[in-house]
């Protein structure tokens, strides 16, 4: 589903409102519209606070959570690898 390309000017905003509805991570983002985690960072960070202010203060309010939530979602991947090791 890449039909964002890099000069679409809309990509942050499209990104933005897609991390804010969904309540997405960066790599769930960057899969969904097949780009990489870089350039929605980038995007997130640098382009769109000037594009649409107050949908950047929605994005970082994602992205905070996200980063204070991350250390639970790794530990609970971890528990799932070692799970399937188990049953197999």
């Amino acid at each position: 589903m890449s039909y964002l390309n890099d000069d679409n000017k809309e990509r942050a905003v499209i990104l933005g409102e897609y991390m804010t509805d969904n309540n997405s991570t960066v790599r769930s983002a960057a899969l969904y519209f097949g780009i990489s985690k870089s350039t929605v960072h980038k995007d997130l960070r640098e382009k769109l606070p000037a594009i649409s202010p107050v949908l950047y203060k929605r994005v970082q309010q994602v992205l905070e959570t996200n980063k204070k939530e991350r250390h639970i979602r790794g530990g609970l991947a971890t528990k799932r690898k070692y799970a399937l090791k188990r049953e197999k």
